[in-house]
């Protein structure tokens, strides 16, 4: 980077968070280090929840999906306007009223202390996992810009957010997502307007749409039904709506940000906002990484986006013969799509679309060979997107995008620590270690609790290299565990005979029954939480019915 977009990012850097922490200001009480004494409006509220979910994996790892697999991955979001009306009706309300500070607080009052802790230990697992997936994107991003090995660039950025959390609280944590989000806006309609602009200039933006479908990068809706495929609209409706019910009414780190509402009206307003703006927002960062790829259909890209193990790769003595193969692949394409371009009749357009497609499948061989000799945990999706910001974008515009996977991370990431010291304090330290404890004990304890989980998430994003695409690995790790949440919380909300036994039991079963799919099956992801949650509400209502004597309805 030059030192104007050095002067860009730092100078973003600073403000943000000295605004976070001006608004955050008077965080001196649990009640307003952990719900910003319940006094956000919905807007407020609706951009944190999408900022959260806009973390620096978003950025690197979205738009490199796209340019690897098209963008389809945007029917993973199709079930999720279907899962916030669902919850506005429901969790929103019964949260509000039950005057709790954590989802799982009210599982105690509608079944028993040991569902709470369950429930509990089963959130802290693969939040955990995820803050440290979350804390290590950005991490690629010092490491392609400065050389830097991720492993310290980690510790860093994990040192900077830790101090961010643990003084601002989650006012601070919220506000600063509102400016977040707008700059989230800025800097993506920059980069598609770029990624079009430098293309050559006889490939117009249709040109280059046509070229993308072409290469099979705009397949977002596939209507076939197929059990072991990711992205369909039947996965994305169901398994999505499943998962997004799971993440946004049993996941703490997103029912902290509606139980800071004002009121339900605004925490309601909240979740709708998120409804209608989550999708557009997914397209058009998919988008960007369909016109990426594009613009990398002209200008050649390196045979591997990181340029670490590129120059470590480069003294391998069968690297000359894989780099050849990939040039000549390369060279092909490139001929074959301004063929395809240039093709004015039918028979021709078909013709070269098949040659071009050919030739993409030769380029894709080449650099998976380029990446087994790398290491066969290594994968390189995470390192596109930032490589052609860091090489083809103007001198200002490179720091302002590095800036928003920065704030990206630090918005997400102490979010999600944020809410990781709230059920560790209120549900597990408060609950079974020291129950009468003052007001201001309880704040210094979730003050240690995010120190805690800021270096739990250090710790587990050191592996962050080996889970490949990042978006992926968040929601693989997520939909192991969201299936037995969504069921419980079913089960308290609309099955008012079951009682705490077969709740339990319910949970036990329905975990079992993820990790069973998860191990001997090829089911995509999506429908663990589909199965997760429809084995604990079958086995919590049998176990009930089998044990009457053991129900307990919410009073």
């Amino acid at each position: 980077m030059k030192p104007i977009d050095w002067i860009v990012m730092f100078a973003w850097l600073v403000a943000i968070v000295g605004y976070g922490l001006y608004r955050g200001r008077g965080s001196n009480t649990v009640d307003r280090y952990l719900l910003a004494g319940k006094s956000m409006p919905w807007y407020a509220m609706g951009l944190s929840i999408m900022a959260t979910q806009a973390s620096a994996v978003t950025f690197i790892s979205t738009t490199g999906q796209s340019y690897t697999d098209g963008m389809r991955f945007v029917q993973f979001y199709f079930g999720l306007p279907l899962a916030m009306v669902i919850l506005s009706a429901t969790a929103v309300p019964i949260f509000h009223r039950a005057n709790v500070y954590t989802a799982y607080e009210y599982l105690e009052q509608r079944f028993d202390v040991k569902t709470r802790a369950l429930v509990s230990a089963i959130f802290l697992i693969p939040r955990g996992l995820a803050a440290g997936l979350s804390l290590y994107a950005p991490s690629v991003v010092l490491s392609v810009i400065l050389g830097w090995p991720d492993r310290w660039t980690t510790i860093l950025m994990g040192l900077l957010i830790v101090i961010y959390t643990s003084i601002g609280g989650n006012k601070a944590v919220i506000w600063a997502d509102v400016q977040q989000m707008m700059l989230i806006s800025c800097a993506l309609v920059l980069a598609l307007f770029m990624a079009i602009h430098l293309m050559p200039p006889d490939v117009s933006w249709a040109k280059a749409v046509s070229l993308a479908g072409a290469a099979g990068r705009l397949n977002a809706v596939t209507t076939h039904f197929d059990w072991d495929d990711r992205y369909n609209l039947w996965s994305g409706l169901i398994g999505g709506m499943f998962l997004a019910l799971a993440y946004f009414g049993c996941d703490q780190s997103q029912v902290q940000r509606y139980l800071t509402g004002k009121s339900i009206a605004q925490s309601r307003l909240g979740l709708l906002f998120n409804a209608l703006a989550k999708i557009p927002m997914q397209f058009f960062i998919l988008f960007i990484g369909a016109m990426v790829f594009v613009f990398f259909t002209f200008e050649k890209p390196p045979l591997l986006f990181q340029p670490v193990e590129l120059a470590r790769l480069a003294k391998d003595p069968r690297f000359p013969a894989v780099e050849r193969r990939y040039d000549q692949a390369f060279a092909q394409r490139k001929q074959a799509a301004e063929d395809y371009l240039q093709a004015r009749n039918p028979g021709a357009q078909q013709d070269t679309r098949t040659r071009y497609q050919n030739a993409q499948r030769e380029v894709d061989n080449a650099h998976a060979a380029g990446e087994k000799l790398v290491g066969k945990d290594f994968h390189d999706t995470n390192y596109i997107f930032l490589s052609f910001v860091t090489g083809y974008l103007p001198i200002g515009v490179v720091g302002l995008i590095v800036a928003v996977i920065f704030t990206a991370a630090m918005s997400s990431t102490s979010g999600e620590i944020n809410s990781l010291a709230a059920v560790t304090v209120i549900d597990i330290y408060q609950r079974h270690f020291r129950k009468h404890a003052s007001d201001g004990h309880y704040l210094a304890a979730s003050r240690v609790a995010t120190v805690f989980w800021g270096a739990y998430a250090v710790v587990f994003a050191q592996y962050g290299s080996s889970f490949g695409a990042l978006i992926e690995a968040v929601n693989i790790i997520g939909s192991l565990f969201y299936g037995g949440l969504l069921g419980v919380f079913v089960l308290a909300f609309f099955f008012k005979s079951v009682g705490a036994n077969g709740a339990f039991v319910g949970v036990l079963a329905g975990e079992a029954a993820i990790f069973a799919a998860f191990v001997f099956t090829k089911i995509s992801f999506l429908w663990y939480n589909v199965i997760g949650c429809l084995v604990v509400i079958a086995v919590g209502v049998l176990v009930s019915q089998l044990s009457p004597g053991e129900r307990k309805t919410l009073t």
